[in-house]
């Protein structure tokens, strides 16, 4: 019996020690780096420099970018981010101006469509879950970003400011390492459905534009971004978010549950809430959503 406890003991020590080490060897190692590998009919793309583009960008930008890159001057600097969750540790955006050095001005629009779509950077560093990625995103919306991106907007102006640099916690960089990986690049063009199917098009937008399922489902660490309807909890809600007053409130269930979700709400009151905030019952949303105009569409 003591021999059977001794090589009991052993074996845990041993557990112990190997699970104490592959902590340590995350920790250490922080989030990973990859190779780039941008295909050359990506390396060499020339978004065009038009309106129509620009326009475009400039909506999506609200949705996606704004927010979360705008400093206090209203310039897009980055910003130290308030209602990420705790969770994921003192994390901040980054300078997406077109300074060369510090923001992305020495991007080509190759780079920046690599980035958008895998998460990798051009220098192979990896942007973390809580950065989004686009890999269902059209083509038409990734370039209008892009030419959003190197236009004139005073917001995008050239900029040298920087902020601190991000301490990730053990958990985002086991996240990094072991859970998240950098996307694949689509095999083909997407494009955005017909305007006039209302039920593809709204799946579109939600799901590939605007990843509404990354909040409403159970939690940012078992989302699927390529797949959005393996995410746990899909749209049910409950995912822990943190408010602007750093309170801790579960994300909305918008399933069509008459009691818990949206099944009762009218197409109105629907509007009310992603357009301007506003809830029935319960004033306004306290979860950053999507409040714009339509996209405008381009011709």
């Amino acid at each position: 019996m003591k021999r059977v406890l001794k090589i009991l003991g052993i074996l845990i020590g041993l557990l112990a020690l190997g699970i104490g080490g592959f902590a340590a060897y995350i920790a250490l190692k922080g989030i990973p780096t990859y190779d780039v590998n941008i295909p050359p009919e990506v390396a060499s793309l020339k978004v065009p420099q038009d309106s129509a583009y620009v326009a475009r960008g400039a909506k999506i930008a609200t949705l996606l970018c704004n927010e979360c890159h705008r400093g206090a001057d209203g310039k897009l600097t980055g910003k130290v981010l308030p209602d990420i969750p705790v969770e994921f540790g003192t994390l901040a955006s980054y300078n997406i101006t077109q300074d060369k050095v510090h923001g992305i001005g020495a991007w080509t629009d190759g780079e920046l469509y690599y980035f958008l779509r895998t998460g990798v950077r051009k220098d192979g560093t990896y942007a973390p879950p809580y950065m989004p990625k686009f890999p269902l995103m059209a083509d038409e919306d990734i370039y209008s970003i892009i030419a959003w991106l190197h236009s004139d907007e005073p917001s995008l102006a050239a900029d040298t400011r920087e902020n601190p640099p991000n301490k990730p916690n053990f958990l985002v960089k086991f996240l990094a390492n072991m859970v998240f990986k950098p996307l694949p690049l689509p095999e083909k063009t997407i494009t955005i459905p017909d305007t006039t199917d209302q039920v593809a098009f709204g799946r579109y937008v939600a799901d590939a534009l605007c990843a509404c399922f990354g909040c409403h489902s159970a939690d940012f660490k078992t989302m699927n971004e390529l797949v959005p309807e393996k995410s746990e909890g899909f749209y049910g809600g409950g995912n822990p978010m943190i408010n602007m007053e750093r309170e801790l409130v579960p994300s909305a269930n918008i399933t069509m549950d008459k009691e818990t979700g949206i099944g009762n709400w009218t197409q109105q009151q629907f509007y009310d809430a992603v357009k301007f905030g506003k809830t029935p019952g319960a004033g306004r949303c306290i979860i950053r959503c999507f409040r714009i105009p339509p996209l405008p569409t381009r011709k």
